[in-house]
């Protein structure tokens, strides 16, 4: 198979789509962040990267938590518009009709509306270049209960019907090709 090297960028395809809620109960926003990822597991940690300028930045500074809210294909015209509107000018919650309601354990919102919510504390911030890097503890995991059908104590995520980004372009999960395993399973 032939092959053409390109200029060195980021191409980790597909990501997750998450409406990044930060700030506190008074004054908070929304970002949509697609440069998230699971960096830990004992303990549960997290990361989300955030350019400087953003109106977020100052907001997690300012509150060291967030809450990655996880985005589904109802949400996918609240993710694009939360990408590229700012906080600055714009009070995302009230303009899209999304419910601010109070984390667990941080002190700034989820989005009610997001079928799994991640909260999270953050731990270190690393200046890497055009984004920093939020490191955070996961503090408490939400999940909407009509994820847990007849008395299940393990979500099914396929019907949360999650998306991801790819480079431009908006996509639900696809059909399923295997389970953790299947390749060694006789």
């Amino acid at each position: 198979m032939k092959k053409r090297s390109l200029h060195p960028g980021t191409w980790l395809f597909p990501l997750p789509v998450a409406l990044v809620s930060c700030g506190n109960m008074n004054t908070y926003n929304i970002i949509t962040i697609s440069w998230t990822g699971t960096i830990c597991s004992d303990p549960p940690m997290c990361y989300i990267s955030v350019r400087p300028e953003r109106y977020s930045h100052q907001l997690l500074m300012d509150n060291p938590e967030f809450v990655i809210n996880l985005a589904n294909a109802p949400l996918t015209f609240a993710s694009d518009w939360c990408g590229v509107k700012s906080g600055r000018d714009v009070n995302k919650f009230k303009d899209l009709k999304l419910t601010p309601m109070k984390a667990e354990t941080l002190n700034c919102p989820i989005i009610l509306e997001s079928p799994i919510n991640i909260e999270c504390k953050i731990t270190e911030v690393k200046k890497l270049g055009s984004h920093d890097m939020f490191i955070a503890k996961v503090t408490n995991v939400q999940v909407s209960d009509n994820l847990f059908a007849d008395g299940a104590v393990v979500p099914n995520l396929k019907n949360a019907e999650l998306i991801s980004y790819l480079k431009t372009v908006y996509l639900s999960q696809g059909e399923q090709l295997g389970r953790s395993g299947f390749s060694i399973k006789k």
